[in-house]
């Protein structure tokens, strides 16, 4: 019959080597995500760049930050930043609706009155869905959370109000 220090040196040894795989399987998925974010930024980066043939205007060559130029978004258009000069057309149609339904009220509106005034079913998906696509508003200088989870728009913001 095996000691009970044995067996308990035979379990460590299984648990070790099993923390050991982990940690190597995690060092590989760390690498792999850190990869997507350095692609991620190089292509947005590379998307900010004046096209091929345009002409980079003075403010450019001075060294000034040019207006923002964004060409108009479509469905699955990843959510600019926010900054001067950036149009409302810059945004997906359905971040468009929010800031239109947000600027229309004009006061804080949560996340279940978001759908119902986009005239979604009130029901536990598509709030969470309005709330993710608010969150990333309000995550990239769009909108205003003042309260966790009321959602306002921010001067400026929606069209120059």
């Amino acid at each position: 019959m095996p000691s009970v220090m044995g067996l308990l040196e035979e379990r460590e040894r299984a648990a070790r080597q099993r923390v050991e795989a982990l940690q190597a399987e995690l060092q590989e998925a760390e690498a792999a995500w850190e990869r997507f974010v350095i692609t991620r930024r190089t292509v947005a980066e590379v998307l900010a760049e004046p096209h091929a043939g345009e002409v980079a205007s003075a403010t450019a060559v001075a060294g000034e930050r040019p207006p923002a130029r964004v060409a108009k978004a479509v469905p699955g258009t990843v959510v600019p930043t926010w900054r001067e000069g950036l149009a409302l057309d810059s945004l997906a149609p359905d971040y468009q609706r929010l800031m239109e339904v947000l600027a229309g009220s004009g006061e804080e509106m949560n996340c279940r009155q978001l759908a119902a005034a986009l005239g979604l079913e009130v029901v536990a998906a598509k709030v969470e869905g309005v709330r993710s696509k608010v969150k990333r508003l309000a995550a990239r200088g769009w909108l205003a959370e003042d309260r966790p989870g009321m959602f306002s728009v921010l001067a400026g913001r929606a069209g120059g109000s």
